[in-house]
């Protein structure tokens, strides 16, 4: 029987190993690297919210969760549980194992009273039997420089005093988080990042056994007080065809706290010598970056894809914690298989507020967990979730409040993988 329990110190760089192996990553088995796991892994995760799964003195399975909130329509911040580091050797798959170290986390989840919990999906089949439902999706966009240029609408928002500097990875350590804090506490969707995600994410520390890391330029906005706003974290293709430059610039991250930061980070974007094109990295679906320029056609994006999924664990918490654009009152009930958000709630909400709370009233609406989850970032449909059957109408007219009191005017984003 294989055994599911939380690690221990001493298991640190063999959970490591392990996961490397599940992520089809060739590990180093040298006893420097494994010295290096024990080390980086204990900064990184937190032993009770760590899992393995143990056949005989063997990790064959991997699974770690960690705390922080998560900013929802109306700025409120909601205690989350974001699981990552999910693994399963192929010599032990469809044994269950998942289940077993899911629930595990679930559970503890719903004891330390986080109302949700949140995952990146690798694939997409896996997850909604757990209640996860996509609730956030992104788009890659791409922006010919040859035929287009920023409008003078964007670059009317520059202000004098204002300006771009390129700074070093140490410097954006320092910088950073605290562009990062005031964007994700206005901004839906978006996540608390853990202590060591600036070393990690610039290389100022590195991840062991970590081969060929991806080097990036880093800029940050001032505004005329000398206040960093906003930050442009890139990369450049220096590529040149018959002695002629056809650079690509790829975006990773731009992060911006004001109008004013926004524009002149696009506005240097495009100013980099020798570049043609820009690969703007993963935006909302809704972005508004075509409309930036002066020939919307020459930004091009592919499908939406999802990425943010979320599981409700205490309903009328997480109901509660948002506001509504349009006010109004639901009776949901709520299938659950695994029981942690199973019942049947009465929701009053406008822009002000909401409650919510169990009642023994008449549903007007029934659906799962997960489909809760997909519209609780404002980011689904319900008129069309209802269409493809995953909302149940009971009273006439709930599916159409439902959808104009759980959509927001603009889709919830997460910039972060976790």
């Amino acid at each position: 029987m294989v055994e599911i329990r939380t690690i221990t110190e001493d298991e640190l760089s063999s959970w490591g190993v392990a996961l490397d192996v599940g992520f089809l990553r060739v590990p180093d088995y040298t006893k420097e690297v494994r010295e290096q796991w024990h080390t980086h892994l204990r900064d990184v995760v937190r032993l009770e919210r760590t899992q393995g799964a143990f056949d005989g003195d063997r990790i064959v399975g991997t699974f770690r969760s960690w705390g922080g909130e998560i900013t929802v329509p109306g700025g409120g911040l909601v205690p989350m549980s974001a699981i990552t580091n999910v693994t399963v050797t192929a010599t032990h798959r469809r044994r269950g194992l998942l289940t077993r170290m899911m629930r595990a986390d679930l559970d503890a989840s719903k004891a330390r009273g986080e109302a949700l919990a949140i995952l990146i999906a690798a694939e997409y089949n896996i997850y909604g039997r757990f209640g996860f439902g996509a609730a956030t999706d992104y788009s890659l966009y791409k922006v010919d420089l040859t035929r287009t240029r920023l409008t003078d609408a964007e670059r009317s928002h520059l202000e004098d005093g204002g300006g771009v500097e390129v700074v070093t990875p140490e410097a954006m350590v320092e910088l950073g988080p605290a562009i990062h804090d005031t964007f994700r506490r206005r901004t839906p969707g978006a996540i608390t990042r853990q202590e060591l995600w600036w070393p990690l994410y610039t290389g100022v520390r590195k991840r062991p056994g970590a081969r060929g890391a991806e080097q990036r330029f880093y800029a940050v906005y001032r505004d005329p007080a000398g206040v960093p706003t906003g930050y442009l974290a890139y990369r450049v293709d220096e590529i040149w065809e018959d002695f002629l430059p056809k650079a690509t610039l790829h975006v990773d991250q731009l992060i911006a706290n004001t109008r004013a930061a926004e524009a002149a980070l696009w506005d240097y974007a495009t100013q980099v010598d020798y570049v043609v094109r820009i690969h703007a990295g993963e935006r909302t679906g809704d972005d508004l970056l075509p409309l930036r320029f002066t020939d919307p056609r020459a930004v091009t994006w592919d499908s939406a894809r999802d990425f943010v999924w979320v599981r409700p664990l205490d309903v009328p918490a997480a109901l509660a914690a948002r506001t509504y654009p349009v006010p109004g009152r639901l009776v949901l009930r709520i299938e659950d298989d695994l029981g942690y958000a199973a019942g049947t709630f009465a929701l009053a909400g406008g822009t002000d507020g909401a409650t919510c709370t169990a009642t023994d009233e008449p549903a007007q609406l029934s659906m799962n967990a997960g489909t809760l989850g997909a519209l609780y970032l404002g980011g689904q449909s319900a008129v069309g979730l209802a269409e493809v059957g995953a909302i149940a109408e009971h009273s006439p007219g709930a599916v159409a409040l439902a959808e104009v009191m759980f959509r927001t005017a603009r889709r919830p984003w997460c910039p972060d993988w976790f």
